[in-house]
């Protein structure tokens, strides 16, 4: 049942197509979407008799306080829009690719002078083309390794080729390179070998293997033997890239077929693209929030991300029976492509069995990845079940946090907590501490103030400044790096507070034992164990959490002191070297003639500042 301040929001959208935008009690959007008729849409997540039954759309709209609106004058530019705030707000209840950032393209820097044929996992920057995403990495990095030793693209990173020694490199030397850092190629000669990279890439390779087949031909007609053998090797890789990345199928003309699977907890799909009548490759892909959702939102969902940022898009794209209205997926893609784009659902022939093909095979992808998360659920179900039995728990530990201590003699002494829940890492619950209240070297101490900080906020009310997510939620076991003095360092100060009963055990990294309270001796588990393994990951993240912001702590202590130790700078001239510079490492490495060119920073003060540091032996 919706609130009165929600009710009061939903009397007022309109009853025309547009955008809507649920945002949460911060202000930050947690779901965007697009309508036909926004009224109805909208007013349906609220609706207590609502038919939706995706878990995460109804806790979603639980957290709903404000409800934007954007009129639109169609459905298709409401796609516009509702594709442009996803790319900008990345609302979490949105479906989209599961880490999309991940997949490995193969981008050409097309708008450098002399462009770059490189791997890369990153996909927003102007003047790039992309090709893929890929499911492999491995796949790409052998694909470059070809494409270089044939197209000969220079391999060097930065907009511009070369070195400033103006003497070409390894690479021309073995013929991985035209060396256009040294003029060996001309800027129009070097556009034409990209362009061929990108006709490749493209899913035509007829015209390079007929140029290689031309060139050994002719140099075994001059008899220049090595060349031909050269081109020879060349076509025979070029040909084993094709059919590795190639099925043949005649006449079948150029389109993406794209397969969707959905159960009630994931969604996968599975992007066949056909050029020239074949398929050049097989795209598979897993959704996050697309679970329950039906085929046609899905479809839309993915075509808006995937297609968003796609080089080229197909003139046909066959899609599953089902789907639902396309009408406005075709006019989306048609402007993204600036012709019209058709998207059908074929009803024989060909098509349709290749799109039963991809539908097959992202059912495929769908189980398999049903059958890894029920595994690896049910190992971790293992785990906990034998730690509650070994340590005779009153409950499963579904909520697990881990606490150590980092220092060196004492200074910068910090602490880590880490939390698993269900045996599986919530990074978003980690909590840091900078550990104050001592002098010296006490690790029993450290603890006890760590642990007396993050209990001491459990009871904090919702909405005040000493409430935490993570520190309002109460653990089922918390776990101690160390032995019997760390946990009853951690008892002592456990003890101080009015907690509720919560278990509390460490672990000592010599030969992995396990202590309890009230206990002398150690629990030893088999090394095999998944309780002592859960444990051993746990406390190992807690050890890495730990270090990790200790170094951090020591390095910033470092910069200070060595800013602090220099001859005529202050708090100004100190962030004009770091602004300039970016770094207290690049001050270090900086020449004097470098440093004088500081601005803020006279000329005299920069040579003093450069002898100081030669002096001391910091550079």
């Amino acid at each position: 049942m919706a609130s009165e301040e929600i009710e009061a929001q939903l009397k007022r959208v309109p009853a025309s197509s547009g955008v809507y935008l649920f945002r949460d009690a911060k202000g930050d959007v947690l779901y965007v979407g697009k309508a036909k008729t926004l009224r109805p849409r909208v007013r349906s997540y609220f609706q207590a008799g609502s038919s939706d039954t995706r878990q995460g759309i109804r806790a979603m709209a639980n957290r709903v306080e404000t409800i934007e609106t954007i009129v639109t004058s169609s459905e298709v530019e409401a796609l516009h829009l509702e594709q442009n705030l996803v790319k900008r707000h990345r609302p979490p209840f949105n479906v989209r690719l599961r880490d999309d950032k991940s997949f490995p393209y193969i981008a050409v820097t097309i708008e450098d002078d002399y462009p770059r044929v490189m791997f890369t996992r990153e996909r927003h920057r102007r003047g790039v083309w992309y090709f893929g995403p890929f499911a492999n990495a491995k796949k790409v990095r052998e694909t470059l390794d070809v494409l270089n030793r044939v197209f000969r693209y220079r391999p060097c990173e930065g907009p511009q080729p070369g070195r400033h020694s103006g003497i070409p490199c390894l690479d021309y030397h073995i013929e991985r390179c035209h060396a256009p850092c040294v003029g060996y190629i001309s800027k129009e000669d070097y556009r034409e070998v990209i362009d061929q990279v990108i006709e490749f890439l493209s899913g035509d390779d007829r015209p390079i293997r007929r140029r290689l087949e031309q060139d050994m031909r002719e140099a075994a007609a001059e008899e220049r033997f090595e060349d031909a053998a050269r081109y020879r090797n060349r076509l025979h890789a070029i040909e084993r890239l094709s059919e590795r990345q190639a099925v043949e199928r005649p006449a079948a003309g150029s389109f993406d077929v794209i397969g969707i699977a959905v159960s009630p907890e994931r969604a996968a799909v599975q992007v066949f693209p056909l050029r020239e009548g074949r398929m050049v490759d097989r795209y598979s892909f897993h959704l996050e929030n697309a679970a329950g959702e039906e085929p046609g939102e899905v479809l839309e969902q993915f075509c808006l991300e995937y297609y968003g940022v796609a080089p080229s898009i197909p003139q046909q794209i066959v899609v599953p029976r089902g789907a639902g209205d396309t009408t406005a997926l075709e006019g989306f893609l048609t402007e993204r492509r600036g012709a019209r784009v058709e998207v059908r659902a074929p009803e024989r022939g060909e098509k349709r069995r290749l799109q039963e093909l991809a539908q097959q095979n992202a059912q495929l992808a769908l189980d398999s990845e049903t059958f890894v998360a029920e595994t690896k659920r049910a190992r971790r179900l293992e785990s906990l079940e034998e730690l509650r039995e070994t340590l005779n728990l009153e409950s499963l530990p579904i909520r697990i946090e881990c606490f150590d201590i980092s220092n060196i003699q004492g200074q910068e002494i910090v602490g880590s907590m880490v939390v698993f829940e269900d045996a599986v890492a919530k990074r978003s619950h980690y909590r840091k501490f900078t550990v104050r209240q001592l002098d010296g070297q006490d690790d029993f101490g450290a603890m006890r103030e760590v642990i007396s900080r993050r209990f001491s906020r459990l009871g904090a009310d919702v909405g005040s400044t000493e409430w935490n997510e993570s520190f309002a939620a109460t653990p089922n076991l918390v776990v101690i790096d160390g032995g019997k003095g760390q946990l009853s360092a951690a008892l002592a100060a456990m003890q101080e507070l009015e907690l509720p009963r919560v278990a509390v055990i460490s672990l000592a990294k010599r030969i992995e034992e396990v202590f309890v309270p009230g206990r002398s001796e150690p629990i030893l588990l088999p090394r095999e164990s998944p309780a002592l393994q859960l444990l051993q990951r746990i406390r190992d993240e807690a050890h890495r959490f730990a270090i990790t912001f200790h170094r951090q702590r020591r390095d910033v202590a470092a910069r200070a002191s060595m800013f602090d130790q220099l001859d005529g700078v202050g708090p100004v001239r100190r962030r004009a070297l770091l602004q300039h510079f970016g770094s207290a490492e690049r001050v270090v490495e900086a020449t004097q003639e470098e440093l004088e060119g500081v601005p803020g920073v006279p000329a005299k003060t920069a040579r003093r500042i450069y002898a100081q540091l030669h002096r001391t032996g910091r550079a």
